[in-house]
């Protein structure tokens, strides 16, 4: 069995871990200010999905499958029951997981995203990132030229290259497993995440300039999220924690009921 690639921070505290997941095309060290801010009150695992980061890759890749990803680290780490927070496809993750085995949650937190399914809306970005040709391109500078022909968005080319790195016969590679986020985009995208329903606390957190989670969304969500809470934060998009970190971590740490000092 392959575990999932961590890093914790506040490991000797006590109290119930939260488990932290990013999003597609992203990585755990995209939430390390954050990880590190929220250890002062308690462990904190941040954790690269499979196919990210520095996590296995694999070809199968369904809301189950990473379901079952989570539990799996939860029994290789000894954790009985986790706080867990996943942004975007993390957040398909978390709620997934919640549904399939609700004993393991204590307290569940989605960051921008419903369990509906979604349209198809990363043709550009996959296109872009399999264009780059890693036996031509020389420096992440050429990568970055190669993504402006297809991405407009500085802030995204700079999210994507952040999974850059250097093999071993010192070419160039990303992190992700493209291949099978590519073939596989359907069914963690345009999929909704199984019916069930999780009876635990439970926090939607979204951006008020994103369209993630639609006022019509909150009905179909409490279907399977009873308790569940809204919170929009302000002046963010899709990447909330990165576009208002302040208001982003009050939100979390007031749902937690972690105090300051």
């Amino acid at each position: 069995m392959e575990v999932l690639h961590s890093k914790i921070f506040g490991e000797n505290l006590s109290g119930t871990p939260l488990l932290v997941f990013h999003g597609l095309f992203g990585m755990l060290d995209n939430w390390g200010s954050f990880g590190k801010e929220l250890s002062e009150f308690l462990p904190v695992h941040l954790i690269d999905l499979r196919n990210h980061g520095r996590s296995f890759h694999d070809e199968n890749m369904s809301h189950d499958d990473l379901a079952e990803d989570i539990k799996n680290y939860m029994q290789q780490n000894s954790i009985a029951k986790a706080h867990v927070l996943g942004h975007s496809l993390g957040g398909k993750a978390v709620m997934q997981f919640a549904l399939n085995f609700p004993e393991l949650v204590e307290k569940l937190i989605v960051v921008d995203i419903a369990p509906k399914a979604y349209p198809p809306h990363h043709q550009g970005i996959i296109k872009a990132l399999e264009t780059v040709n890693f036996d031509q391109v020389k420096s992440r500078s050429e990568v970055e030229t190669v993504l402006e022909q297809y991405i407009p968005e500085r802030s995204t080319i700079q999210f994507l290259t952040k999974n850059l790195y250097w093999t071993d016969d010192k070419k160039l590679a990303w992190r992700f497993n493209l291949k099978t986020l590519s073939e596989k985009y359907s069914e963690f995208v345009s999929n909704a995440i199984r019916f069930g329903t999780f009876e635990g606390e439970t926090l939607f957190i979204s951006g008020a300039k994103s369209n993630y989670i639609l006022p019509q969304d909150e009905f179909a969500i409490k279907q399977q999220f009873p308790k569940a809470q809204f919170v929009k934060i302000k002046n963010a998009a899709h990447w909330v924690q990165a576009d208002n970190p302040v208001d982003f971590s009050i939100a979390v740490r007031e749902f937690l009921d972690l105090k300051n000092g």
